[in-house]
């Protein structure tokens, strides 16, 4: 195993390729390269199939070149699995695909280096970018964002519910000083926080919401599932691991959506209109088993689903 797989733990990996890998020679997508965890299963388990990966994360990307230079089926790509359309016909010379994989949130090596600014537990510049070499800082936003605004980003992407007096201290403390550093902030939340859950650190929401809100991973997603489903070949998979409410409720929606159309009232006059339906889900939703808890306490609230083109 080399070191960045040691970094890093796959969630729920046998499991999400066994539902996504349905033919040996078949081209995938891993839409979140990460530190190659499923990829490198997913090639593993491919004859003359090929892989291609995305991620906005250049220290991603760099282990993803490396993987290129050991397997020639695979190819990486520094860009957001929104932006998949545009990439796939000029890896595979076609824009159809037999899988798409993508495992959301943040990698445990961007989670626990300080300098990348996403940890609440160790001191390191605010920043919170997936890619630092492009869009603002956390800290630049905070910098100059309305009171109500910030309330409103960790409300809506945290699901803090003391997002307004939480954002009035920040506001009151950069008018003074500025924050600049993820403990600075972190020590704000907490000391404008009443009420803290046992066994959570009282900025995890906040810090949730702002990051959310800089990498616009909510927006990517909807986008990116809507490129992946479109880019599937008949009897095609598309596989989402999730980490949070939010994230699983756009993935539960977008694929109950396309399985079933939309709900329509009983009492309108309309016939048909779901006899073209075009995928349909594959079992139920899953979650990890007790062992991989106790073995990596970040994969416990990961949920995965599954959705297959049935139709062009």
């Amino acid at each position: 195993m080399t070191n960045a797989m040691a970094e890093h733990i796959s969630v729920m990996l046998n499991e999400s390729v066994d539902m996504l890998v349905t033919n040996e020679n078949g081209l995938y997508v891993d839409g979140t390269f990460g530190r190659g965890g499923h990829t490198r299963l997913v090639l593993d388990r491919l004859a003359e199939g090929k892989m291609l990966g995305f991620d906005k994360d250049p220290v991603a990307i760099s282990h993803g070149r490396s993987l290129e230079q050991e397997d020639s089926r695979f190819s990486i790509v520094q860009d957001s699995f929104a932006n998949m359309a545009s990439h796939i016909p000029d890896v595979f010379g076609v824009d159809k695909v037999d899988g798409v994989m993508m495992d959301l949130g943040v990698s445990s090596p961007q989670l626990d280096n300080a300098e990348r600014g996403f940890s609440f537990m160790n001191d390191g510049p605010l920043d919170m970018r997936m890619n630092p070499d492009a869009g603002i800082s956390a800290a630049e936003w905070i910098e100059t964002v309305k009171e109500s605004d910030l309330a409103d980003v960790m409300y809506q992407y945290g699901e803090e519910r003391f997002s307004r007096r939480i954002a009035k201290a920040i506001c009151e403390h950069r008018a003074h000083t500025p924050i600049l550093t993820t403990l600075q902030l972190s020590k704000i939340i907490a000391d404008a926080h009443p009420a803290w859950e046992k066994g959570k650190n009282p900025a995890t929401r906040a810090f949730q919401g702002i990051r959310i809100h800089i990498n616009n991973e909510l927006g990517d997603l909807e986008i990116g599932l809507e490129a992946a489903a479109e880019a599937l070949k008949v009897g095609g998979r598309l596989a989402v691991i999730s980490f949070h409410s939010l994230e699983d409720r756009i993935v539960k929606r977008f694929m109950k959506l396309k399985a079933k159309g939309p709900e329509i009232p009983r009492h309108l006059p309309i016939q048909n209109l779901h006899h073209n339906i075009k995928f349909k889900t594959v079992g139920k939703a899953i979650k990890p088993s007790k062992s991989e808890v106790d073995d990596n306490v970040r994969s416990r609230s990961a949920v995965l689903r599954v959705l297959e083109r049935i139709s062009e």
